[in-house]
């Protein structure tokens, strides 16, 4: 008899265990799924910042692009590669080091703007991506990352000190 209440005490010491694992599992899985959301909201902030850098960046070289020729100013560029490799002069000027890739795409798929009369120019560009945004750049209510638009002389193009201020949640 003694040998059967050393077997049931075994037994239920190990049905102890095997739910304290189950415990420490599910206690990992949700603190883990915390994680990942945090990390994705990171993530999505870094595009956003990034977004903006590379958009003011594009209309900086329009602007640079359109002052380079003293010939003919205000001409806008045709395509987005003549901002990095500017070939109107005798020496070959680069506005944009590299064509960035839109932070939300991956790829250099920006949604060209034309200049008003003139639609062969580039004014500026826009995401294609509809991606909700966590921030605004300014007062009008942009909700999407579509609705950035990053033009030559736009709003904007020029630094807004408001808009680089942290989000407040």
């Amino acid at each position: 008899m003694a040998r059967r209440s050393e077997d049931g005490r075994a037994a239920r010491a190990r049905g102890f265990t095997y739910l304290g694992l189950l415990f420490i599992v599910a206690i990992t899985g949700a603190a883990l799924a915390a994680l990942g959301q945090q990390w994705q909201t990171a993530a999505q902030r870094e595009r956003e910042r990034e977004l903006e850098f590379r958009g003011r960046a594009i209309v900086r070289a329009i602007e640079s692009y359109m002052a380079a020729d003293p010939a003919n100013p205000g001409r806008y560029p045709s395509r987005l590669d003549d901002l990095v490799v500017d070939m109107r002069t005798v020496r070959a000027r680069h506005h944009l080091r590299q064509l960035y890739a839109d932070p939300f795409t991956g790829q250099a798929d920006w949604v060209l703007i034309a200049p008003p009369g003139q639609p062969e120019g580039i004014r500026g560009v826009r995401s294609r991506s509809d991606r909700p945004l966590l921030r605004r750049l300014s007062e009008s209510g942009e909700t999407r990352a579509s609705d950035w638009v990053f033009e030559a002389g736009g709003p904007l193009a020029r630094p807004d000190p408001a808009a680089s201020s942290p989000p407040q949640n």
